[in-house]
């Protein structure tokens, strides 16, 4: 129990020395912190101590010396780099506004545009110096982004989609037609009706003898007349003449003068064209001309002549 006390009488005095150190340590920062203040050392705000600025450095040759490692000296083709300033811009010298409004949009745009239109301008007659096409061919083919397969499964299913389409407007006209052959069908009966009835009541008012005139009857047959008449296209196709008849028109002509058509005159005597000297002196058959003929058709047939025809019917007879 003497132990536990004396143990616990040591560490009460440790603990209460070391507050008192605490205690000292903070009153001298504060003290030293209101002497500076009052030499006018410390300002308003938070205090911090800054580290100091390293100087700048500007080693020239160094930065030469990594430039002319990852340059690559290339030919101005390969490497197509234009350094330029835009061109005038005749709004704004009129307008006498100088520079460029970054809020504004269109004159942020417009100033890119008038840039790359003087870069145009000083790169192309480059190119052609050089001897290098500026313009795409026009049998030119870029490379699709998509598959030829994708190209086609969307090639098909626009061809199904309008398929679809052209078969859905034909049921529509189909079924609009339906429905106006029937409502012409049933025009038709219904005045088909209306005829008969009123017929039959003008045939019950002859046969009291309300009147005496006929006129349904004769309207009855005028009708029948017009059904069996024939249209006027069955007039102009009985009007038209058949092929041998035109065959004909276009042979011998549609009438007029026909005398002197095959009369010479200065152009065909002019025209000897159609002469063969074989044929006009009597050559074509051979070396003896119709002689020649003659010898070739000796072996043939010939018909006999008339009188002899005559005796051989009468013999058959």
């Amino acid at each position: 129990m003497a132990v536990a006390a004396m143990a616990t009488a040591v560490a009460a005095a440790s603990h209460s020395g070391s507050e008192g150190e605490e205690d000292s340590c903070s009153d001298d920062s504060d003290r030293e912190l209101q002497e500076s203040f009052a030499q006018g050392k410390l300002k308003p705000g938070l205090n911090l101590q800054l580290k100091a600025r390293r100087p700048p450095i500007n080693n020239v040759n160094q930065m030469k010396g990594c430039l002319s490692e990852f340059r690559r000296l290339l030919p101005w083709v390969e490497r197509l780099d234009v350094t330029v300033g835009p061109l005038p811009d005749v709004e704004a010298e009129a307008s006498g506004s100088d520079g460029v409004d970054v809020e504004n949009d269109f004159r942020r745009e417009m100033f890119f545009y008038r840039q790359a239109q003087a870069a145009v301008l000083l790169a192309v007659p480059k190119l052609q110096e050089l001897n290098i096409l500026t313009k795409r061919p026009e049998d030119y083919f870029a490379e699709m982004a998509k598959t030829d397969q994708h190209m086609q499964k969307v090639r098909e299913k626009l061809l199904s989609k309008q398929m679809a389409m052209e078969r859905s407007e034909k049921a529509k006209q189909l079924r609009q037609l339906r429905k106006y052959g029937k409502k012409v069908q049933v025009e038709v009966l219904q005045q088909r009706q209306k005829e008969k009835k009123s017929m039959m009541e003008s045939l019950k008012k002859y046969k009291k003898g309300v009147t005496d005139k006929l006129d349904f009857l004769e309207a009855d047959k005028e009708g029948a007349r017009t059904q069996n008449k024939p249209s006027a296209a069955g007039k102009d196709k009985k009007r038209n003449p058949n092929s041998k008849r035109r065959y004909k028109n276009e042979k011998f002509g549609f009438g007029g003068k026909k005398r002197g058509n095959k009369r010479n005159t200065r152009d065909s005597v002019d025209d000897v064209s159609g002469f063969r000297s074989r044929t006009a002196h009597g050559r074509e058959g051979g070396p003896r001309g119709r002689a020649g003929k003659a010898a070739g058709n000796i072996g043939k047939n010939k018909r006999p002549g008339k009188s002899v025809r005559q005796k051989m019917k009468s013999k058959r007879r």
